[in-house]
Order: C-alpha cells, then structure tokens, then sequence
C-alpha cells in the first residue's frame, strides 16, 4: 500500500488512501457482493417509482412528481458512493486521487443539501393539500412545482462550494490516509498541517443552517397538518391524513436523525467506526428504504407499481 508521508498542497498530492471497512483479503468479496446487492436494490426500488410516475397518468400531480424526482435523487446519492467503495474492495491500494476525492466530497454533499431542500418542499406540498384542499390545485400548479424542483436541485449544489475548494486549496500533512470509506469533511480537515478552527466553524455555520432551515419548515408544516387532522370530525378521515404524511414523516427522521449526529460538528472526535456506520446509514440505507416506505403505505403508488410490474 502506497503512503504519503511529506505534506504536500493540492499541486503536488497524488491522492489520498480510503481505507473503507479493513479486513482480511478473503473478506473483502462478502463485502462487495453484499454492497453491489444492496446499490442493485436500491436503483431498483427508486427507478421502478420513477417508471410508476411517467407511466400512470393518475400520479402526474405534485406529490408524486415531487416523489419521483425525490427517487432519482436518491439514485444519485448512492452513486456518489458507492462505486467508488465496490473499486475499493477489489483494489490492492485504495487510493482515490484528489481531484476524485474532492468531487465526491463536492457531489456527496451537494446531493444531500439537496434532499434537504427536498424534504421541506414534500412538506410545504402536504400541509398545501390538508390544510388547503380548496385552493391546492390553484396554488401547487405544474409551473410552481417545477420551479421548486429547479429551485432544490441549484440551492443544493450552491451550498458548499466555496468551503470545499477552500479546503482542497490547504496543504495536507502525514500519511494521507482517511479511515473512512469517502472524503469527509472531518478526516480531510484532520490531515491538514495546521488547524483551520475558521474553516471548521465555517463548515459548522453552513451545516447547521442547512440542517435547521429545512428542518423548521417541516415541524413547522406537521404542525399545522397535525393541527388541521385533530379538526377533522371523522375517524377515517383522521387515518387517511395521517397515513398520508407518514411515509414522509419516517423518511425525514431516518435522514435527519442520522445527518444531525455527524455533521453538525463535523470535526468532532467520533469513533471512526460509529462514523462509518452513520453515514453509511443515511448515505446507503435510506436511499434503499425509501421506496418500500413510501410504496407500502401509499396505495396509489401501490397500485401503480403493481401495474408496471405486471403483477
């Protein structure tokens, strides 16, 4: 395995080292067959939601175009990732050059600022149609949902740049090896040869507004969801609401309740294996889960994914 052992700037560095999940050689097979099931699943899962969407015409409505671009937006995630790590377990040195780390750095966390983005407007669209079914089709109409489609996918990718080409400008000191299985902020900021305490409450400052600001708007639409079910005089009509926003109350918890444990202090001293797990949680996990959550209690999407399947 090559080592890095003089500091070196973004110029002159070959790469840098992901040591991912170290085990023995005869273990690294389990591993990328698990891994390249679970990438096949999850681009499975998501692109048949996708193909549901185009292909019946009763889901052409916000909440499932709002769901389909949600779904090709996971598939996106997952790529950022998890290609790399396969190469990773067939490879003898793991080295990932920089310009490769620092694209995945900058698409990794583009990608999921823009779920973010996403999650608040899936929100703002149901508390839209319970809150206000009377004026829902005036209001979420087809230019409108577009433009906040449009609208998530540039705010995501117009988050983070300026801190990530700021960091690939520092220079980087010893071995180079990140004990990680992708380039995170906080393995990066620790091989840099001297602390960079601005850049790290930089990065803290954007974290946390990019986790809270959408986040508020959501607790903030649930609660007067919540506030307009409980006015609700039937039963049924209680369930149905409900079942309608939990799909996408459990999305927002597995996602934010694993993002805000890593990244609101990213440069914080987490287990390296509890970091690996977390992220690969809401980085791998989630985007497979998702579409089961979201086709089991949904029957329209139910019914359409039975349709295009054929079953």
């Amino acid at each position: 395995m090559k080592i890095f052992n003089t500091p070196n700037n973004s110029s002159t560095m070959a790469g840098f080292i992901l040591l991912g999940f170290p085990c023995p050689k005869e273990g690294q097979t389990p591993l990328f067959v698990l891994f390249s099931l679970i990438y096949l699943l999850t681009l499975v899962g998501n692109g048949s939601i996708i193909c549901a969407v185009c292909w019946d015409q009763r889901l052409h409505m916000p909440m499932y175009i709002l769901l389909a671009n949600f779904s090709f937006l996971e598939i996106c995630y997952v790529t950022s990732t998890v290609p790399n790590m396969l190469a990773s377990f067939l490879s003898e040195t793991k080295v990932i050059s920089f310009s490769g780390c620092f694209l995945q750095f900058y698409f990794f966390f583009s990608l999921g600022s823009t779920e973010c983005f996403f999650l608040a407007v899936m929100a703002f669209d149901r508390y839209l149609a319970i809150c206000q079914p009377l004026h829902y089709p005036t209001v979420m109409t087809g230019h409108l949902c577009t433009n906040l489609v449009v609208s998530c996918w540039i705010l995501g990718f117009l988050w983070f740049p300026v801190p990530i080409i700021i960091i690939s400008q520092m220079s980087f000191c010893g071995s180079k090896i990140i004990d990680h299985f992708l380039c995170d902020p906080g393995p990066l900021l620790a091989l840099t040869c001297s602390r960079t305490p601005m850049m790290e409450f930089l990065w803290m400052i954007l974290s946390s507004l990019l986790l809270f600001i959408p986040f508020l708007c959501i607790m903030g639409s649930y609660a007067l969801v919540l506030r307009a079910v409980l006015r609700v005089p039937s039963a049924a009509g209680r369930r149905k609401a409900f079942s309608t926003c939990g799909s996408h109350l459990a999305v927002v918890s597995l996602f934010y309740g694993s993002v805000m444990v890593m990244y609101l202090s990213p440069t914080s001293k987490h287990e390296s294996g509890m970091q690996k797990i977390v992220t690969l949680f809401y980085s791998v996990g989630t985007p497979l889960i998702n579409p089961v959550i979201y086709s089991l209690r949904n029957n329209d999407m139910k019914n359409a994914l039975q349709k295009f399947l054929g079953t």
